[in-house]
């Protein structure tokens, strides 16, 4: 079975967001919008499959990392997360929440073994076009 298949996003805290968006639109080039940058990429081994990854500061105050008290937190892609999450949690890896589906993929939350919040994701992409789009 085939597990992590690349990275889907680099999620950060920061004391301002906004700021943060304009700084990097403005000095690095990125196309943002309310959540950050969406880059589209290619599968190196499948070209013809779309790949995104979501850039995102997320305020300082935020609970989404929890229990994590890291300042960031990876995304990673996979395969099959149904598949997937039972087969982690019978490896004996701590498994936070429930799966969550909404029309851009489904995610899990994983803890590594020094307190890093691991986000899982079974993407569809098509569920983020109008993401895309959004940027500027």
């Amino acid at each position: 079975m085939k597990r992590v298949v690349g990275i889907g996003g680099i999620f950060f805290k920061c004391r301002d967001p906004e700021a943060i968006n304009a700084w990097y639109k403005e000095h690095l080039g990125f196309k943002v919008n309310e959540y950050g940058c969406l880059w589209e990429g290619r599968d190196a081994d499948n070209p013809e499959e779309r790949t995104l990854l979501q850039w995102a500061p997320f305020p300082a105050d935020t609970d989404y990392f929890e229990p994590a008290k890291r300042e960031f937190m990876i995304n990673y892609r996979v395969a099959d997360l149904e598949a997937l999450l039972p087969q982690l949690k019978k490896e004996g890896v701590e498994v936070v929440g429930e799966i969550q589906s909404f029309p851009y993929g489904k995610f899990a939350h994983i803890m590594d073994p020094e307190g890093n919040k691991i986000e899982l994701w079974e993407p569809v992409n098509e569920g983020l076009d109008s993401e895309l789009e959004s940027q500027s």
